[in-house]
């Protein structure tokens, strides 16, 4: 099953049984987003990215440039392991690591949440990449996807009984719209999808595509 099938059966499932103002609430929310121009305000190809270092899920350094001297970098932005359509893409990622590990590039997903939160996703989902905490969001702001949950949102989330202060270690209820980057080896990047519809994601199989592309040009 392809990456948007999944997405679009979590998208089917959530919504049964949900109440009619938590949906609402929701979809408010996208809508708003959508509306806010941050699209327009991130990162596109041909920007130049900054250098970073964040920590992975056991604790250790991990940096953007020094990682790009091995290759190309991916950059998945996600929300956190207590998002079902994040786990469905990071599960479709680890389904094509083999093949970006071939093409000579690396892969980063990267959220807020704290290491400790981070590895017990990593481990359940038996992840062999790099899952990176990104505490605050200062990386995620860089590229220019934070956006802050609405009060509105804040409620249906705490009545879901999902507690973002705990998983991201502060109260500041932002979190990075979900976001791709290719990164090439000069750190240019070479292909950006960011969506303010948390319900939608790239497909892996289209990084594999540039990935590809960038090998042929070397």
């Amino acid at each position: 099953m392809s990456l948007a099938k999944d997405l679009d059966t979590i998208r089917s499932q959530g919504q049964v049984g949900m109440p009619s103002d938590a949906l609402a609430a929701i979809q408010d929310s996208v809508k708003d987003l959508s509306r806010s121009g941050i699209v327009a305000r991130s990162l596109k190809v041909g920007d130049q990215v900054a250098d970073f270092e964040l920590p992975n899920a056991v604790g250790q350094t991990v940096g953007l440039y020094e990682t790009l001297k091995e290759g190309p970098v991916v950059i998945t932005f996600y929300r956190g392991g207590w998002c079902p359509f994040c786990s469905a893409e990071l599960e479709a990622y680890q389904g094509v690591i083999d093949g970006i590990r071939a093409l000579g590039a690396t892969l980063f997903a990267v959220s807020p949440q704290l290491p400790d939160q981070s590895l017990s996703m990593t481990e359940k989902q038996d992840l062999t990449f790099e899952v990176l905490s990104d505490i605050h969001n200062d990386v995620a702001r860089q590229f220019g996807i934070v956006y802050h949950v609405q009060d509105e949102l804040q409620a249906v989330y705490e009545d879901l009984g999902l507690d973002l202060p705990a998983f991201n270690g502060d109260d500041s209820f932002d979190l990075p719209v979900p976001a791709t980057f290719v990164v090439d080896a000069g750190g240019v990047i070479r292909l950006a999808f960011v969506d303010p519809d948390y319900t939608r994601r790239l497909d892996p199989t289209d990084v594999l595509s540039v990935l590809r592309s960038l090998q042929k040009a070397v």
